[in-house]
């Protein structure tokens, strides 16, 4: 957390600095706090913060690369003249048990074309999901807890 701070300090002395005040200039400011804070992480004795940075940055890029595949594959499977689909529900296991955790999949899911997030069990241990082509649902379970949830308890904690 010191970390963190230590990097909108920075930020903000950027802005002070280059005499822009900007949310552009603030975030390019953030980007060079970053790569200072990076460089001197042995002798500041945390690099947690900017591990769980990288971590975050993974999650982000695993989801925009999932989301550009899910649309492809949805926008071939929609124009295509035979829709040979099998809609289905399915449960997912979950190994989060944070309810931060469990909502950021959730969402994750639901951005992600022809799959949906439909409701988590009482006791937190079970998403129920409907995917446009659930012909699979072995390898849907695996390219989700391989995904998004390993990225998510890789990222926060």
């Amino acid at each position: 957390m010191k970390l963190f701070l230590a990097n909108i300090l920075l930020a903000f002395a950027w802005g002070a600095v280059s005499g822009s005040f900007s949310e552009l200039n603030i975030a390019f400011g953030f980007v060079l706090g970053f790569l200072a804070l990076m460089l001197i992480r042995e002798q500041v004795g945390s690099a947690g913060y900017l591990t769980r940075v990288k971590r975050i940055l993974a999650l982000v890029v695993l989801f925009l690369k999932e989301l550009a595949l899910s649309a492809w594959k949805v926008a071939v499977l929609v124009a295509s003249p035979k829709m040979d689909v099998k809609p289905g529900i399915l449960a997912l296991p979950l190994d989060v048990d944070r309810d931060g955790e469990i909502t950021l999949l959730a969402n994750l899911i639901t951005l992600t074309p022809g799959t949906l997030s439909l409701d988590v069990s009482d006791d937190k241990k079970t998403l129920f999901i409907h995917a446009i082509d659930c012909s699979d649902p072995e390898g849907i379970r695996r390219d989700i807890k391989g995904g998004f949830e390993r990225r998510i308890m890789e990222a926060f904690r």
